[in-house]
């Protein structure tokens, strides 16, 4: 996600070829390198500058000190200015834990978390982010942004170089640098092995990993139930696997084998990564297989998994769709059908893709591409990281995460609008109203709902930086809130507490959660609103 989002393209290419070719190119030089006149000329990067402080933070995790550039002497060192809520951000993982295992004695990654949202800038939420994300590098919190601005960054993700005699190198932004940054921490590591400046002893940190509870389910993202066959599935996420059991929480399929892959075959073999949404048709279970970048197929008389869409990567963001056998998908989040045509929550294009079940292609149905909350005819609409798809039998609605609004789709009227929530500001101001108000139309504010489902004229959506599930009346426009107090927490009874619920189902009445945080399933009494927590049975804490 860019603040700004031309300046960001135009200084991301200038440092491409800065850093490539031996220049340091800084956009928004940091502060304490702004008053520098004469930078010191070494190196295969010669224009260096001191480094800005690492302070300011509110706190650090996955260490258990705080740690300056004095600790990280001899170290390349890679800050990854992220924030927990961004698609892009995560994409950027896998390249960092890529280089990590390349340069394990030599690079030192740094995780400089900047919250967007309110939020994220509370410690133990971005210590569940850790460990829903499985980040082994320490993270600072860098809640109110201090060092953020010293680094002068622009946009989510950055990513700075820093050299092992703490001198700042360049910086690039956005996703698909794996190569450049992998080319500069190269010349630095040889030019560093050959001047003796050079610490190839490998750190190690305490990990927020190893702080995971057991539990059945581990970060669970989506539900989904089906009254008449008495069936539940749960998206066990962070075990890799997908439970199928019954609506009283007696599990008895556990489908994966806990491990991260994508390998097809029976429930015993099969292999998942961290899969969210799905979607029953007949005897067929669709699952949004996301960190896989595919959608996958369960079929439940064979006790089969097979791969729709997808080839393990992921597509650029512009890419129209193809051949089911062989597109690339983009972080496919949520599932939904309709009148035999099964839609996508595309949360890393900004997009809703859709498939017409038995036909060999998967393509775009709404979204330009751009992340905003815009309304429009469907390809001209813009939409924010959906990652959540629901439908009363005639249209579509979803959640757009990043720009915290409940949108609809109009398929007779082929447009997109805005239900709840911001909506056509200008600049991308959209992206950054969000709040917890229980007003109609574009007065109500959710802060980065994630799920959602339709029952009896209503909504009910997963407003999971809220801790809340709201709900959104479809015959008046009312926003009202279902359960949840505002502040995260575990405690039930009169005033249950959630800790960012992210899926949602109802059968016979009852609401089922995904609460997330805190890797348990909840029932709400729709009726009484009674919420007790669903005890599962037949199924290990351990995910194997």
């Amino acid at each position: 996600m860019r603040l700004d989002r031309g300046a960001s393209i135009v200084f991301r290419l200038l440092i491409l070829f800065g850093l490539v070719f031996g220049s340091a190119v800084r956009a928004d030089e940091p502060a304490d390198t702004q008053a520098d006149p004469q930078p010191e000329q070494k190196g295969p990067f010669p224009q260096r500058f001191d480094a800005p402080p690492l302070e300011g933070g509110k706190g650090w995790l996955n260490t258990s000190r705080p740690l300056n550039w004095d600790d990280l002497k001899g170290k390349v060192v890679l800050l990854d200015f992220w924030t927990y809520c961004c698609i892009n951000c995560i994409h950027v993982l896998p390249d960092l834990e890529f280089l990590e295992e390349k340069y394990a004695n030599e690079l030192v990654v740094i995780g400089v978390h900047s919250a967007k949202f309110e939020n994220e800038q509370d410690t133990e939420a971005i210590r569940s982010a850790i460990q829903r994300y499985e980040i082994k590098h320490p993270v600072i919190n860098d809640a109110e942004m201090k060092i953020w601005r010293s680094f002068g960054s622009r946009s989510w993700p950055t990513l700075v170089i820093v050299d092992p005699e703490g001198k700042y190198i360049g910086y690039v932004s956005g996703e698909g640098n794996r190569e450049v940054l992998d080319n500069v921490i190269a010349k630095l590591v040889e030019y560093h092995r050959e001047q003796e400046t050079l610490n190839e002893k490998p750190l190690n940190f305490d990990l927020e990993l190893a702080k995971v509870p057991e539990t059945p389910v581990e970060f669970p993202g989506k539900i989904l139930t089906d009254a008449e066959n008495n069936w539940l599935f749960i998206s066990d996420s962070n075990h890799n696997r997908i439970l199928i059991g019954k609506l009283d929480g007696t599990i008895t399929d556990i489908v994966g084998t806990g491990d991260v892959g994508l390998t097809d075959g029976d429930y015993a073999t099969a292999t998942f990564d961290h899969p969210q949404g799905m979607e029953l048709v007949g005897t067929k279970l669709y699952v949004a297989d996301t960190e896989n970048h595919a959608i996958r197929v369960i079929d439940l008389e064979k006790k089969q998994v097979s791969t729709l869409s997808g080839n393990g990567k992921q597509a650029s963001f512009r890419s129209p769709g193809g051949k089911l056998s062989e597109v690339a998908l983009n972080s496919p989040w949520a599932l939904r059908e309709l009148n035999g045509v099964l839609y996508v929550a595309m949360a890393g294009p900004h997009q809703l893709w859709k498939h017409e079940l038995g036909s060999s292609t998967i393509e775009v149905f709404a979204g330009s591409g751009r992340e905003d909350i815009i309304d429009g005819p469907l390809l001209n609409a813009a939409l924010a990281q959906p990652s959540g798809i629901t439908t009363d039998g005639t249209s579509l609605y979803f959640v757009d995460s990043e720009g915290s609004a409940v949108r609809k789709v109009d398929l007779e009227g082929q447009k997109v609008t805005t239900l709840a929530g911001p909506r056509d500001l200008p600049r991308g101001r959209s992206l950054f109203e969000f709040g917890d108000i229980d007003k109609p139309g574009e007065e109500a504010r959710f802060q980065h709902p994630i799920g959602l489902v339709y029952h009896n004229q209503k909504l009910y959506i997963a407003d999971s930086y809220n801790h809340k599930i709201r709900t959104v009346d479809l015959s008046t426009g009312e926003v009202s809130t279902l359960i949840g107090t505002g502040q995260a927490g575990s405690e039930l009874g009169e005033t249950p507490r959630l800790s960012e619920p992210a899926g949602l189902s109802v059968a016979n009445n009852t609401l089922y959660i995904a609460d997330t945080n805190n890797h348990r399933i909840l029932t709400v009494n729709l009726e009484t609103r009674e919420v007790r927590q669903l005890n599962l049975t037949g199924v290990s804490d351990t995910g194997k």
